[in-house]
C-alpha cells in the first residue's frame, strides 16, 4: 500500500512520538503491576456513560482483579450513588481528591467533553494511567496537549472508543492489505435514529425535576472552563446540544464509525472534510445539528460519507468499496467481502465487541503485560481531528483541510500544494 500511507505515517508519528511512549509505558507498567497485583481504578463522572463504567469494573472485579475504590462527581449525591454501585469505599465532589490517591492505578473520565483535556493532564501529572470517554479532547490544541503530557510521562491513556476492542476492523484492515477488494476508493456509515418529539438528547423531564439546582451539585466546578451561566437544567442534562460542552452527532456518535474505517484502511488525518446539515428538526436553543452529514477525503485516495440524521431511522449499508469487490460489515456477526456478481471473497466471523467490558480488560492487560492498547492517543486523536473538522466545516460553510506541516486546520482553499493522485496500484 501506497507511498501516501508512509507520508501520513510520518506527519501522525511525529505528534509528541506518542508509539515509542506507549511501548514504554507497556515495559515500565509491567514492571510494577504484577499479574496477580489488583488494578485499583477510580471514578471521574458518576452519571451517564459513566455508569457503564461503574458496571463494568465491578462486572470485572473478579475475573480481572480490578476493584472501584473512589468516584468523584460534581454532585455530591451522585458521587454516592456511583461509589455504592461499584462497591468504593470514597467518593467526591472534587475530582481532584481521586487523584490524590496513591493507590489508584488509573482513572475513567467519563463527563462532558469539554472536561476531558484539563482532567487527563491532571491525572497523568499525578501518575495516573487513563481510560478517558471519546472524543479524547473537545478542540485539537487540548489533543495536542494531551499528546505531549502523554509522551512526557509515558503513562497509558486508552480512548473509550469501544468499537476497537472489536477484531472485525483490524482483521478487515488485514484483508484489504492483502488486496481482497483491491484499490480502495470510498467507504460509507450511518448513525440514524428517529427522536421522540421532544428532540434529541432531550429529557422531557428535565424542567420539572430540576427546575432548582442540586443544593449538593457544584455547578462553577461542572461549567469549568466553559462561559458562566446560571443555573441551567438543559445545559446540565442534556448537554450534548451546544457546543461549549460537545461536538454533539459527530464527536458523539460518529467517531465511533470513522475510526473503524480509519481501523480497517489504515487511515490517520484527513486531507480534507466537509460537514453539512442544520437544526431542521427542533429549533429549541441547542447551537448543534439535529441532522449532520460529512465527506472526509484522506491522502491515500478515498472518501468516507457519514449519515446522521437523528429524524429518520432507515439506515445506509456500512461497507468499504474497492475495485475488486465491496467489503460489507454485518452488526454483531463480523464482515463478508463480495465482488461486483455478488459472489463471496472472504469473510470474517468477529470475536471481541463493542464493549467497554473488553476495552477495560485490553487496558488491564496492557498495565500487566503490555498488551497493545487498542485506542491509543494517537489513534484516538486522529479521529477526533475528523470529527472537529466536520463540525467546523458546518459551522464555517466551507471546507476544512489539515495542514500536515503545522498539524492545524486550516480552511481548504488555504494550503498551497494537494496532490490528489496518489501513486498506487490500481488493480
Amino acid at each position: 500500500m501506497p507511498m501516501t500511507k508512509n507520508v501520513s505515517r510520518r506527519s501522525f508519528l511525529g505528534t509528541a512520538g506518542a508509539v515509542t511512549a506507549t511501548a514504554w509505558t507497556a515495559q515500565s507498567y509491567a514492571k510494577i503491576l504484577g499479574a496477580g497485583q489488583r488494578i485499583k481504578v477510580g471514578f471521574i463522572g458518576a452519571g451517564g456513560m459513566a455508569g457503564n463504567h461503574l458496571r463494568a469494573i465491578k462486572e470485572l472485579k473478579d475475573r480481572n482483579n480490578v476493584e472501584g475504590i473512589a468516584v468523584a462527581d460534581c454532585w455530591k449525591a451522585r458521587a454516592d450513588e456511583g461509589a455504592e454501585r461499584v462497591g468504593a469505599s470514597e467518593s467526591f465532589s472534587d475530582y481532584r481528591k481521586v487523584l490524590d490517591i496513591k493507590d489508584i492505578d488509573y482513572v475513567t473520565i467519563a463527563t462532558p467533553e469539554h472536561w476531558h483535556c484539563k482532567m487527563t493532564l491532571d491525572a497523568l501529572d499525578a501518575g495516573k494511567a487513563v481510560y478517558c470517554e471519546k472524543p479524547m479532547t473537545h478542540t485539537i490544541e487540548e489533543a495536542k496537549e494531551v499528546m505531549r503530557k502523554q509522551a512526557e510521562t509515558k503513562l497509558p491513556v486508552q480512548v473509550g472508543i469501544q468499537g476497537m476492542s472489536d477484531d472485525s476492523y483490524s482483521s478487515a484492515g488485514e484483508a484489504i492489505r492483502n488486496g481482497v477488494i483491491g484499490k480502495v476508493v470510498q467507504a460509507q456509515f450511518e448513525c440514524v435514529r428517529r427522536c421522540g418529539s421532544q428532540g434529541a438528547w432531550r429529557n422531557p423531564k428535565v424542567t420539572n425535576r430540576y427546575s432548582t439546582k442540586p443544593a449538593d451539585l457544584d455547578w462553577n466546578a461542572w461549567l469549568g472552563s466553559a462561559p458562566k451561566i446560571d443555573w441551567d437544567p438543559h445545559h446540565y442534562i442534556e448537554w450534548r446540544c451546544y457546543s461549549r460542552y460537545s461536538g454533539s452527532i459527530a464527536t458523539d456518535l460518529f467517531i465511533h464509525r470513522i475510526a473503524r474505517i480509519m481501523k480497517a484502511c489504515d487511515l490517520t488525518y484527513p486531507r480534507r472534510v466537509v460537514g453539512m446539515g442544520g437544526i431542521w428538526q427542533w429549533a429549541d436553543g441547542r447551537d448543534m445539528p439535529d441532522n449532520f452529514e460529512a465527506i472526509c477525503e484522506y491522502p491515500r485516495g478515498m472518501t468516507v460519507y457519514m449519515l446522521g440524521t437523528q429524524s429518520n431511522r432507515v439506515p445506509i449499508e456500512h461497507l468499504i468499496r474497492g475495485y475488486r469487490g465491496t467489503l460489507y460489515f454485518i452488526r454483531d456477526v463480523g464482515w463478508v467481502v463480495k465482488d461486483k456478481d455478488g459472489k463471496i471473497l472472504a469473510e470474517h466471523q468477529r470475536s471481541g465487541a463493542e464493549d467497554v467490558r473488553d476495552h477495560h480488560t485490553n487496558l488491564h492487560n496492557h498495565l500487566r503485560s503490555g498488551e497493545p492498547l487498542k485506542c491509543p492517543t494517537d489513534f484516538g486523536m486522529a479521529a477526533g481531528v475528523a470529527m472537529i473538522m466536520a463540525n467546523e466545516s458546518w459551522r464555517t460553510g466551507q471546507m476544512m483541510a489539515w495542514d500536515q506541516t503545522n498539524e492545524a486546520m486550516v480552511p481548504a482553499h488555504t494550503l498551497k500544494e494537494q496532490n490528489y493522485f496518489p501513486e498506487t496500484d490500481n488493480s
